[in-house]
C-alpha cells in the first residue's frame, strides 16, 4: 500500500501452520520511555507476546463478541459555537460521548452519499481483489478473517489498484478529519490544556475504517480495538448505535446530519482520568428494519496517533512555566508523578496489544494507573 499521512510503521507477516498467514509477533516498542513498569506487568507483557506468537486457534478468543443489551442514553448536543463549550465540558467529563449538530457546515453536500456508494462498492469486490487492493499491513488494509467485512484506509484512501478510484471516500475521510481536529481544538481549549496536535499534521494519524452493518444480528464486535483520540461517525440517515461506555453499553440515536463523536483511551490520558471515553467505535444495535441490509456500511474516523509517540497526562495551560515543568517530569521527579493518574506508555505497544488480544471486557489502560 502506498505511503500515508498516517505514519504507520510496517508489520510483516509470519507463516501460519494451519493455512494462510498470521500477524507478526508485537514489535519491539520504538518509543524509548522510563523504565516505569513493575515485574508484574513485565510478567504480563511476556505472557501477552507468548500468546501473539501461538497459532490462531490456540491463542484468541473469537472476533466476534455479541452485545447482549444496552441502555437507552439520552445523547448531548454540541456545536462549534462558543456558547456550547459549557455542553462540551459536561458531555466529555460527563458521557465521552456526544453529536455535532453543525458539522453540514463543513461537509459539501451529497458528499457522504457518494462516499458511501464508493465505500459499498468496495464489498461488493471478490475475497481476492480485496486482498490484493488493500494487503494486509497492520492496522491497514483487508481484515480477512473476520465474520463481517472490514477495511481500514488511511487518510488518502490508498489502494494497490491504479483503476480504482475512491476520489468521494478521500474527501469524506478528509472534511471528517478537519470536524475531528477542530473537535479536539475545542476541547482542549474548553479544558485549558495544550493542544497536542498543534498545526503539524506530523503529530497524528487518521484512519477510515469501513464495516458491512448487520442489523438484524445482535450487535457484535467483529474486529479488535484500536486506541484513538477521537472517532467521527456521519449520520446520513436515522439509525440507533451501541455504544461500550465506562458505564457499560449504551444505545443512543444521533440526528441526521450531525456527527456521532466518541472519546476514546489517548484523550482520557491525556486529561489524567477527567474524561469520559467510549472503549470501541459504535455499532449498529439490532432490530432495525433496513431497505437492503445487504447495501449497509458503517464508516468511522478515527483521529489517533503516530506508531512512535509516548502517551502520558498532559499539564493545564494555567501551569506556570509549562516548558520547565514538562522537563523535570521527563527527568522523572517523584513530586510530579504523584499528580498524575497514569504512567507514560508507548503507543505503538499498547495499540498492538489492545488490538490483537481482544479482551473486551478487560480495561487494557489498568496496568498504566497509577494506584494512589
Amino acid at each position: 500500500m502506498a505511503s500515508s499521512s498516517a505514519h504507520l510503521n510496517h508489520h510483516h507477516q509470519l507463516p501460519n501452520i494451519n493455512g494462510g498467514a498470521t500477524a507478526a509477533p508485537p514489535p519491539t516498542p520504538s518509543c524509548a520511555h522510563p523504565n516505569t513498569t513493575t515485574k508484574s506487568e513485565t510478567a504480563a507483557d511476556a505472557l501477552s507476546r507468548l500468546f501473539n506468537r501461538l497459532p490462531p486457534n490456540l491463542s484468541l478468543p473469537n472476533r466476534r463478541s455479541s452485545v447482549l443489551s444496552s441502555t437507552a442514553a439520552s445523547l448531548p448536543t454540541v456545536t462549534f459555537s462558543a456558547e456550547s463549550c459549557g455542553d462540551l465540558i459536561s458531555a466529555a467529563t460527563e458521557f465521552g460521548y456526544f453529536q455535532l449538530a453543525d458539522s453540514d457546515t463543513i461537509l459539501p453536500s451529497g458528499l457522504a452519499e457518494a462516499a458511501e456508494s464508493e465505500a459499498l462498492s468496495l464489498l461488493e469486490l471478490s475475497e481476492e481483489e480485496k486482498e490484493t487492493t488493500f494487503p494486509k499491513n497492520w492496522p491497514l488494509g483487508y481484515e480477512a478473517d473476520a465474520e463481517t467485512p472490514s477495511f481500514c484506509l488511511d487518510a488518502d484512501c490508498a489502494t494497490e489498484s491504479g483503476e480504482l478510484k475512491l476520489s468521494s471516500l478521500c474527501e469524506f475521510t478528509r472534511c471528517l478529519e478537519k470536524v475531528g481536529l477542530k473537535t479536539v481544538e475545542m476541547l482542549t481549549s474548553a479544558l485549558m490544556f495544550k493542544n497536542p496536535f498543534g498545526d503539524e499534521s506530523t503529530r497524528f494519524s487518521t484512519m477510515m475504517w469501513l464495516n458491512q452493518d448487520v442489523p438484524d444480528d445482535k450487535p457484535a464486535i467483529t474486529n479488535g480495538f484500536y486506541p484513538f483520540v477521537v472517532c467521527l461517525q456521519y449520520q446520513i440517515r436515522e439509525q440507533k448505535y451501541c455504544l461500550l461506555s465506562e458505564s457499560g453499553w449504551v444505545s443512543a440515536s444521533p440526528r441526521v446530519d450531525s456527527v456521532l463523536v466518541t472519546l476514546g483511551d489517548i484523550a482520557q490520558v491525556w486529561r489524567n482520568g477527567e474524561l469520559k471515553r467510549v472503549r470501541y467505535r459504535p455499532v449498529v444495535c439490532s432490530g432495525q428494519q433496513l431497505d437492503d441490509p445487504r447495501k449497509s456500511v458503517t464508516m468511522t474516523l478515527m483521529l489517533t496517533l503516530p506508531m512512535d509517540s509516548m502517551v502520558s497526562p498532559l499539564k493545564d495551560i494555567s501551569d506556570g512555566d509549562k516548558e520547565e515543568e514538562y522537563a523535570e517530569e521527563e527527568e522523572g521527579g517523584s513530586r510530579n508523578e504523584e499528580r498524575k493518574g497514569f504512567k507514560s506508555f508507548c503507543f505503538e505497544d499498547y495499540a498492538w496489544r489492545v488490538y490483537h488480544e481482544r479482551l473486551f471486557f478487560k480495561d487494557p489502560l489498568d496496568r498504566y494507573r497509577i494506584k494512589p
